[in-house]
């Protein structure tokens, strides 16, 4: 008997234990390892809170070139709430978004984009 359990403790590791670990490291290396960052200047056109479980701020950047040129939007997502506020204050100014790029994240409970944005300045005083 207690081989038995033994046994089933064992594919119980390999079935389910090892996969989900395998998971969570791959979603941590896909948070923390950055594939590029930079910088885009803009306007913030908008900005809102989204998701039924994670809670991310959602945002959209006009990126405007030349005056008369077709405008260009860049979307983007905003994990840190300081960070959200900042924008959040900004919309409608000229500013300048920081951000990182994310790839292979395994679900959008991070976030809908894989632009995340960790700091703001204003362009325009």
């Amino acid at each position: 008997m207690f081989s038995n359990l033994k046994i089933l403790l064992k594919y119980l590791i390999w079935a389910v234990i090892i996969p989900i670990s395998l998971f969570v490291l791959y979603t941590w290396a896909a948070l923390t390892w950055v594939y590029s960052s930079g910088e885009r200047a803009g306007y913030v056109q908008k900005l809102s809170e989204k998701g039924w479980v994670c809670k991310t701020y959602e945002g959209e950047l006009i990126l405007v070139s030349m005056p008369g040129t077709q405008a260009e939007k860049f979307f983007f997502t905003v994990r840190d709430k300081t960070v959200a506020k900042k924008i959040d204050d900004t919309v409608g100014k000229r500013v300048r978004l920081v951000y990182e790029e994310h790839k292979g994240l395994p679900s959008s409970c991070f976030g809908d984009t894989a632009y995340f944005v960790t700091d703001i300045s204003v362009l325009d005083k």
